[in-house]
């Protein structure tokens, strides 16, 4: 029996999610990806391999909040960065990680600024 670290683990759960998990042009998916200092999200198009939006926690708008009210700001800018790009609706892939904390309030965020999934 192998033992995996924990990086190891949320790639085995990130691949099990993104076999169910599929993005359109219509219906893009939400890609998190969560780090100790930040957090990131893109919107994907995965028939044609493009990145519609994104958002970063690097961002002016994002760098000096902390890091709960930074995730559902940064929801909130993905979500008007989708209204842009003409997207109202998509799917949420939470990246293998759980859907707590940060994750959460990321996907919260985008729901208060317009996007549905």
């Amino acid at each position: 029996m192998t033992v995996l670290s924990p990086p190891a683990k949320r790639l085995k759960r990130r691949r099990r999610v993104r076999a169910k998990v599929h993005g359109s042009a219509v219906r893009p998916r939400i890609s998190v990806f969560r780090s100790n200092r930040g957090i990131f999200a893109q919107l994907i198009d995965d028939d044609a391999g493009r990145t519609l939006a994104s958002v970063q926690w690097t961002e002016d708008a994002l760098k000096s909040l902390k890091p709960m009210e930074q995730a559902t700001e940064a929801g909130k800018l993905l979500a008007s960065r989708a209204k842009d790009a003409g997207i109202d609706s998509a799917v949420f892939d939470r990246g293998g990680y759980q859907y707590h904390g940060r994750v959460k309030a990321l996907a919260e965020g985008a729901r208060e600024g317009g996007l549905s999934f």
